[in-house]
């Protein structure tokens, strides 16, 4: 099959990939809690009523998600949802809520990493002039990471994966070691926990123990990072936020009680999870399990740092901040925002000391603002739903989402009542200052034209992917500091853009022949194509149904036709070509559609002849129903009656590219073809010109946004061809033309372009190539051959 790597292709790996955050949690939330129930002497009553309400909590927030999944398979997650069903408020409001998010992540995650190394080096505790030694380290680490991160590093991405499957395993021991010492025992949901004297301490419990739903926004992010269909990636997802979340679950379920019964939460030393680890695991496994958390949290760190950089650079593009915010630095990324994220996360450390308990109240309010915008987000749109058409199952779904909206807005009032003036009054201030700030860039820059929106949101969204934002090294990269990971993000529809990361290797063609002269022109190309990438040739023909009368003539002809192909396979093995034949009966291209899901095959090649001579294309033949049917590429050869086809050079690519995620699906085909077969790449776009009728304004007003519009077109294309050349490709871009089609085939003829590659479907300027009509005037009228890459309607692969 088409192997595209840094793909999750299955729960576990986007369990791994983004589920650093939200595993760690138990690491440090029992501390806070502990103390507060144990000092107060109240803990044998309200210790598992709040664990109880908070594993609730955990349950009804991960069925939310799962409806946000389904409807957004994009990368935005519950973001995204607020912003289709709420509007553009909800956008300045959600980057307010991020950039505070992200803070506290690195404030959280550094802390807990501190309280960690503290644990086994006690003299960290100990003052240095005014402040903790554990605080200079803290600042001082922090700084590092700062530098670190502003080179472009990977050490993130390298750790994360890695350091999250440490802390899974290093749950699970805790879980297997404590049913082992203890037995299996749930905590007490005692109702006396409710009663006056009890019911302060355990909601005030329940908002301390609340910071284990950190993280878990971050699975809806990464749907659109799995392999398969939309339906398939939400499934994917979701299950990878049942390992995690699960995980969390069961050990605050069955080592919680543990850590309660062990550890001495008053200890200002040693933390009740280190003190418990020491008393449940043999050596050295409780220095092990303190190694992990180290890493997984530094990685945290690092990982918050890199999507505060991306952000800036989305809410630069789309100008929401100041131009010196979003400028990137030598090695191509946003430092600023890095360095002013150091600086307040310093400050806060010298001020307010090192111990995660301070920002957890903080770090949790701000969770809980978000799932509550998505659970009102959600039932907004059933209700919408609803209104459409009337089921009951709808009717169940609203009422489970809304009791999971009020639950989210419910926890977010207790969090901001409960721990008000221990800083959760700041986001009263925060928010509507980034609020402010984000509304005031916007009127004095003004509103960027489509093209900049979408490359902001590309640049805003990368903090959407794995890890919050983390850049991964892929195969061939260049090493000097670029990202590798490009997580991208646009209005309509929106998704991951990793066409930087995807590597495509092309292992099963398939060739659909019918018999005639015209449909084996494809051959030469085909043969071509399996020799220089190494891949097997499938023969393919149909016979169409008979009736019961018939079958006699249709065995007959299915007969000849695999006495046809297998001397045609013989042939080819002759040449040194492996190859594969099949006849099945019924029409070509449904044949062909089942044969490639069936066979995992990469490319279909055929010609746009077909049977008669005439272009089936246009008669509504295999090539356009293929494209209907398919998701895979679909290479097709120009055969001309009078044409003498041999094997075609193919040393000038042409791709159409109009700045959506859709058209760069063909990038990583291109790239693949051009390494094979030493070609140079031609970067099109056709700019959306506007006209007097679209637009009430100065023919001078016209001209300056037709020069706006090409300068984003040509900015957005020579950061395609700068990603291409770091990888030895020679790469040139062209924008030109308003009319999609005609400008296609005339470039294609100018340049002596042997290979067109477009996709199915797109938007922007060349927004009617790629849905249909003017593909049909596109091979029409080219001389050369066209690669498709079919985009299905999500409509369509719900069900799947």
């Amino acid at each position: 099959m088409a192997h595209v790597s840094h793909k999750l292709k299955n729960a576990v790996e986007g369990a791994l990939a983004g589920g650093g955050d939200p595993a760690t949690s138990p690491l440090y939330v029992f501390g806070p809690f502990l103390k507060l129930i144990v000092v107060a002497g109240v803990a044998q009553v309200t210790f598992g009523a709040s664990v109880w309400m908070v594993i609730i909590t955990i349950a009804v927030v991960s069925a939310m998600y799962r409806l946000v999944m389904r409807w957004v398979t994009d990368g935005s997650g519950g973001s995204g949802l607020s912003e289709e069903e709420f509007g553009g408020w909800a956008v300045k409001v959600n980057a307010a809520i991020t950039f505070i998010e992200y803070t506290l992540t690195f404030l959280v995650s550094m802390s807990a990493m501190v309280t960690f190394i503290a644990d086994r080096l006690p003299f960290l505790n100990n003052q240095f002039l005014w402040m903790q030694n554990r605080t200079v380290l803290a600042i001082a680490l922090s700084v590092l990471t700062g530098w670190l991160v502003n080179r472009g590093p990977k050490v993130a991405a390298r750790a994360f994966g890695p350091a999250t499957a440490g802390v899974l395993l290093l749950l699970w021991i805790m879980i297997i070691a404590t049913i082992w010492r203890n037995g299996f025992h749930l905590p007490d949901f005692n109702l006396q926990a409710f009663q006056p004297g009890f019911i302060g301490f355990t909601i005030n419990g329940y908002a301390r123990i609340l910071a284990v739903m950190t993280g878990i926004e971050v699975f809806a992010n990464l749907v659109a990072a799995y392999d398969g269909t939309p339906a398939q990636k939400s499934k994917k997802a979701f299950n990878s936020l049942l390992i995690i979340m699960g995980t969390t679950a069961a050990t605050m379920l069955i080592v919680g009680p543990a850590i309660f019964q062990l550890s001495d939460p008053t200890d200002p030393h040693v933390s009740v999870f280190t003190q418990t680890m020491d008393l449940l695991l043999p050596d050295p496994l409780p220095y092990v399990g303190t190694i992990v958390g180290i890493a997984v949290l530094m990685s945290a760190s690092a990982a918050s740092a890199q999507g505060l950089q991306n952000l800036a650079l989305g809410l630069y593009e789309r100008h929401y901040i100041p131009r010196y915010m979003g400028e990137r630095n030598e090695f191509e990324v946003a430092d600023k925002p890095v360095w002013l994220e150091i600086s307040i996360v310093a400050i806060c450390f010298a001020l307010f000391g090192t111990h995660e308990e301070t920002y957890l109240a903080l770090y949790a309010a701000g969770v809980f603002i978000l799932l509550s915008m998505t659970a009102w987000a959600v039932t907004k749109r059933l209700v919408n739903m609803m209104r459409e058409e009337f089921s009951l199952g709808r009717l169940f779904l609203i009422i489970g989402t809304v009791a999971s909206a009020l639950l989210t807005t419910g926890a977010t009032g207790i969090i901001f009542y409960e721990r008000f003036f221990e800083g959760a009054w700041t986001y009263f201030v925060f928010i509507p200052v980034l609020y402010a700030g984000f509304s005031y860039f916007r009127r004095q820059m003004g509103r960027p034209s489509p093209e900049m929106e979408y490359l902001g949101m590309l640049d805003a969204a990368q903090l959407a992917g794995f890890g919050f934002g983390q850049y991964a090294k892929a195969e061939g990269e260049s090493g000097n500091g670029e990202p590798a990971l490009d997580v991208t993000w646009q209005p309509e529809p929106k998704e991951f853009s990793t066409w930087r990361k995807d590597r495509i290797s092309i292992r099963r063609v398939v060739v659909p022949l019918d018999g005639s002269t015209h449909a084996a022109k494809a051959l030469p190309v085909a043969k071509l194509v399996c020799r220089t990438m190494g891949a097997t040739l499938h023969l393919l023909s149909s016979v169409k149904n008979q009736t019961p009368e018939q079958m006699e003539q249709f065995e007959e002809k299915a007969h000849g036709r695999s006495i046809y192909l297998q001397k045609l396979s013989e042939v080819l093995e002759s040449e040194g070509y492996k190859t594969s034949f099949a006849v099945r009966s019924g029409f070509l291209a449904d044949v062909t559609a089942d044969y490639v899901e069936a066979h995992d095959i990469d490319l279909v090649i055929l010609s746009t002849h077909g049977k008669s001579g005439e272009k089936n294309w246009q008669r509504g033949g295999v090539t356009r129903k293929l494209v209907q049917k398919i998701w895979k590429p679909i290479l097709m050869v120009q055969a001309m009656p009078d044409k003498v086809h041999t094997l075609p050079a193919l040393k000038h690519i042409l791709v159409a590219l109009d700045g959506s995620l859709y058209s760069e699906r063909t990038l990583p085909y291109a790239r693949a073809l051009a390494k094979a077969f030493r070609s140079d790449i031609y970067l099109l776009s056709v700019p959306a010109v506007p006209s007097a009728a679209d637009y009430r304004a100065p023919a001078e007003y016209l001209e300056t946004l037709r020069e706006n519009k090409d300068a984003n077109m040509r900015k957005f294309l020579h950061a395609v061809a700068r990603s291409l050349r770091k990888e030895g490709l020679r790469v040139l871009t062209l924008v030109t033309g308003s009319i999609p089609a005609k400008t296609v085939v005339d470039v294609s003829k100018e340049k002596h372009i042997d290979l067109i590659m477009l996709t199915s479907r797109g938007r922007g300027g060349l927004k009617l190539l790629f849905m249909g009509s003017v593909a049909d005037q596109v091979i029409e009228g080219a001389d050369c051959m066209v690669f498709i890459m079919p985009i299905p309607d999500e409509n369509d692969t719900q069900s799947a």
